[in-house]
């Protein structure tokens, strides 16, 4: 069963970032692109740019071996988080939910005393496969997620994501995997993608 993530805590929100799966069917229709989400491509290029720059980053880290070693579908993974960006800000606007940069800073201040200070973070972050400049991304999608299950509850920021997902009509290139509406991404021992019910939960 999964378990309560807050929007503040890194350990927590490691399932979010949890190597993704890209599941179900795709077709190499769109040459040249990863991956087309409503229409609009993600070339191959602007996805192995943000590839070079976790792995640059990982290759400065004094833990660079592990690092490099355990992150062998990186290109897979970072698709995944691209197109969740984009289904996450689609499921916010039509909902009337936004996020400001000073709510960004202050949820990543939050972070950064919670888990230790700003180089444990950027630590914590880069073993999930996300640069240090790319860390305020992944905190306003943490921030835009808390905000939606507040405002509909997890069941209906569940099925909102469905439907958002699936009306973005998301076409993944083959050689990265595909793309499970359902599923959202990761399906391994917790879906960062649908969370259960409250009334499932268990005690963070």
């Amino acid at each position: 069963m999964i378990r309560r993530r807050t929007a503040l805590s890194v350990s927590a929100c490691a399932l979010l970032l949890a190597t993704p799966l890209l599941t179900a069917c795709g077709s190499d229709a769109h040459p040249g692109a990863a991956a087309v989400v409503d229409g609009e491509r993600i070339t191959v290029a602007q996805l192995q740019g943000h590839v070079r720059v976790v792995r640059d980053a990982q290759r400065e880290s004094p833990q660079a071996r592990q690092l490099v070693a355990a992150s062998g579908r990186l290109n897979q993974d970072v698709l995944a988080r691209l197109i969740k960006y984009q289904v996450i800000e689609r499921a916010a606007r039509d909902s009337g939910v936004g996020v400001t940069r000073r709510e960004v800073q202050q949820a990543r201040r939050s972070i950064e005393t919670r888990e230790g200070g700003a180089d444990v973070v950027r630590a914590l972050y880069l073993q999930q496969g996300v640069a240090p400049e790319q860390i305020d991304q992944e905190v306003r999608m943490l921030v835009t997620r808390d905000k939606l299950d507040r405002k509909l509850g997890d069941e209906g920021a569940n099925a909102l994501f469905v439907r958002t997902s699936k009306a973005l009509d998301i076409d993944v290139n083959p050689r990265y995997g595909s793309w499970d509406d359902a599923q959202g991404m990761a399906v391994q021992a917790g879906d960062p993608w649908l969370r259960p019910a409250e009334t499932d939960r268990q005690p963070a």
